[in-house]
């Protein structure tokens, strides 16, 4: 089997577009969290709060020839791809168009413009607003297939569309297409744009918080007065690269990715299962040849909603016990949806790197029906360790784990 490093990322978030600016606003322990007035205006709404990505420039060369086919979830893909790629130094190399690259990226759909476009046909019996390039900016794939035609990529392509775990899916599938010969390098993560719909889809199952006067303070994952979780937005990139090439080149080494494990409940779509939450986790410690202890720090999904925090957490505690740190980044910049898996993995290489992990916002005490972990409150901790997980869940019963071991210097 051969070894997966990560060489390069790149990311578009509410807390930086670039690695360094979200890093240091970790550190600021401050979310990102506001009220946004388009949702006022929503009749039966209950949340009006959101964690946007910043906005971003585009550099010159995305023509509006290039740019025919993308609606904003793709765009954020390809640039955060065309970023971690000038990151790992892989820009204009020959590796890219030889077969030996290929794209691993999803997303929860495609853009929600494109497919009102789409579907107001049904409505108006007229073409109306539908062009030639609709389909390709709301179709399930819209994100790997535009970066496979922006960077001339002709090897394998995974496209992943599950939600929450899509930029986490496509990070394990990108790991195996390496790991076991068929890739030497991967573009790989997730990609959500902010659309009302998908505040609407949460809001109606009443798991969003409607903390709307003090945006602040939440959300508040794993805590007793938590009331739900905030959508974000976002890109989150990883080159995943074959580690004796890597080598050979010379490339830097952000981290090396040991482990993943995926599962599904088999239950209930929409309720969490604790017991294969552990499994999937169990699958990544064995796919690494690790044992629970050797885990420094958990990355935890904590969305912030009752029953999903209360699952994640027993299920983690069952499987770890109580003295393995963990913590959400979701406190920071909301539920990204299709990014989160990425965003987060990005923060937590970044983190076990630094030796500094940042706490859970607006945790001050813990829910008694959620496990007993070690959770990083108030203030960040510094941990030196070797090994790290992240941990996505997602609708349908779609569990992901990824294990991460820290960079070579």
């Amino acid at each position: 089997m051969k070894r997966v490093v990560v060489t390069g990322m790149g990311l578009i978030s509410s807390i930086g577009n670039d690695l360094a600016t979200a890093k240091n606003r970790l550190r600021t322990l401050r979310n990102t969290v506001r009220v946004m007035p388009e949702l006022t205006e929503i009749h039966g709404l209950n949340t009006h709060l959101a964690a946007p990505a910043m906005d971003f420039n585009l550099p010159e060369h995305y023509t509006r020839k290039v740019l025919r086919t993308m609606g904003p979830v793709s765009v954020m893909s390809v640039y955060t791809a065309e970023n971690a790629l000038a990151d790992a130094g892989l820009i204009g190399s020959d590796v890219l168009t030889s077969g030996r690259t290929g794209v691993a990226y999803g997303s929860s759909f495609g853009s929600a413009e494109g497919v009102a476009d789409f579907f107001a046909i049904n409505r108006t019996h007229a073409v109306g607003d539908i062009t030639s390039f609709s389909y390709l900016k709301l179709m399930p794939q819209t994100t790997a297939v535009n970066i496979s035609l922006y960077f001339k990529t002709v090897g394998r392509i995974i496209p992943s569309g599950t939600a929450c775990t899509s930029g986490s899916l496509a990070i394990g599938y990108a790991y195996e297409a390496i790991k076991h010969g068929i890739q030497d390098v991967m573009i790989a993560g997730g990609a959500e744009e902010f659309d009302i719909t998908q505040v609407a889809v949460f809001d109606t199952l009443y798991a969003t918080s409607t903390k709307n006067d003090t945006p602040e303070i939440t959300p508040a994952p794993f805590d007793k007065m938590r009331d739900g979780l905030v959508i974000g937005s976002g890109a989150g990139t990883l080159i995943l690269e074959e580690y004796k090439h890597a080598i050979a080149r010379g490339a830097k080494i952000y981290a090396e990715i040991v482990g993943f494990g995926s599962n599904t409940d088999g239950m209930h779509a929409t309720q969490p299962n604790r017991e294969t939450m552990a499994q999937c986790m169990r699958l990544a410690l064995n796919d690494a040849n690790l044992s629970a202890s050797d885990i420094g720090y958990i990355n935890l999904h904590g969305t912030g909603t009752v029953n999903g925090d209360i699952a994640e957490s027993n299920a983690t505690e069952s499987v770890f016990g109580t003295n393995t740190p963990a913590s959400s980044l979701k406190s920071y910049v909301g539920h990204t949806l299709g990014a989160c898996g990425a965003l987060e993995s990005i923060w937590t290489i970044q983190m076990m790197n630094d030796g500094w992990f940042a706490p859970t916002l607006n945790l001050k005490n813990p829910d008694e029906n959620c496990g007993k972990l070690d959770y990083i409150m108030d203030a960040g901790r510094n941990i030196d360790t070797q090994y790290t997980m992240n941990n996505n869940f997602a609708f349908g019963g779609i569990n992901t784990s990824l294990i991460f071991k820290k960079g070579e210097k």
